[in-house]
């Protein structure tokens, strides 16, 4: 188990109308921000007492509904395109992952990571959420974009399902991007508790992707000492149990910016994983939520510094409902504003 882990919808609430004058420029700044889902992404059912669960991303969903985010630029995730996968999987492997989904009931690809009716939609969904924000925001339609999908991503490598995940979401999005869009200096910054091991997998062998994690340590899956450096375009920063605030955002000021800022990069992608929570089951830090609204502040900044704003951040862990909802609510009230 991970321990310690399209078509535009309508937009909602009252137009505000330009002649405002700081009040046009609020609206600017809401519309700037985009929300890709899917309802697809609920329908991967994962049993039972499995803590990545559908209700984990109902609860975000619900949040977001709120006021404060009425004025979210909504849209439907497309699915992945064969494509798209195969600039980070084996072609063995997503035909195996496309093939396994059973017609009823659960089938196990490890201990933790399992499939239902529904998953391969959802997983391919999740996936071209990414893609598309990433068109959208290099495009300009929006500044930034916040993807709320499952299942998560970070933990997928090439040629192997695990930690909950099928597809590396952020790295097909990172390669789309590459690919399409011609950009060369891509970083991701994975906040989740557990290490993103297949994004640093995908990463770790090409100095033009950074791939930066704060993670507890030790921890699930074992991976990401700060010995792994890649080519130097890795950089491991690990909290130790028990850690919060006070650590949390030493590392971020002392280490994770002024790395990014050394690399400066064109798209900035974030694996938003919110189980480093104080409430979170499943590890063992006491971040809170106004950690994940001050940490996706730094990472705007940055953007706005050398990424004419580009973000997009997709959702990853987060097991505890109330939590997971108020970080993420953070989280995007942070891309609202920054």
């Amino acid at each position: 188990m991970a321990r310690g882990r399209a078509a535009r919808l309508p937009m909602t609430g009252e137009d505000i109308s330009p002649a405002g004058g700081s009040n046009f420029n609020l609206f600017e700044k809401h519309m700037s921000t985009m929300l890709f889902y899917h309802a697809a992404c609920l329908r991967h059912d994962t049993g039972l007492g499995h803590p990545e669960r559908p209700e984990r991303l109902r609860a975000v969903m619900h949040r977001l509904e709120a006021e404060e985010f009425a004025h979210l630029d909504r849209r439907d995730a497309p699915r992945a395109s064969e494509q798209q996968l195969l600039r980070v999987h084996d072609p063995d492997y997503i035909a195996g992952i496309l093939q396994a989904e059973p017609q009823d009931g659960h089938v196990f690809l490890d201990g933790d990571t399992l499939m239902s009716p529904g998953s391969t939609e959802a997983a391919l969904r999740a996936a071209g959420a990414v893609c598309a924000a990433v068109d959208a925001v290099v495009s300009g339609e929006g500044r930034n974009a916040f993807c709320a999908v499952r299942p998560p991503g970070h933990h997928a490598e090439p040629e192997r399902a695990m930690g909950f995940c099928l597809f590396n979401n952020i790295a097909i999005g990172a390669m789309h991007a590459r690919t399409v869009h011609n950009l060369r200096r891509i970083a991701v910054v994975d906040f989740d508790v557990h290490h993103g091991n297949g994004t640093q997998a995908s990463f770790a062998s090409d100095p033009d992707l950074l791939y930066a994690s704060t993670h507890q340590w030790p921890l699930y899956p074992g991976t990401g000492h700060p010995r792994e450096r890649g080519l130097g375009n890795i950089f491991n920063l690990t909290l130790e149990p028990e850690a919060g605030s006070r650590e949390f955002r030493a590392v971020v000021e002392r280490e994770l910016v002024p790395a990014l800022d050394a690399f400066r990069p064109e798209l900035l992608l974030v694996s938003a994983g919110f189980d480093g929570h104080r409430a979170d089951p499943l590890a063992e830090l006491n971040l809170t939520e106004e950690d994940y609204g001050w940490v996706t502040a730094q990472l705007c900044a940055v953007a706005n510094r050398h990424a004419k704003s580009r973000l997009v951040s997709a959702l990853e862990g987060g097991y505890d409902l109330n939590a997971l909802a108020s970080a993420a609510a953070a989280h995007v009230r942070a891309l609202m504003v920054n």
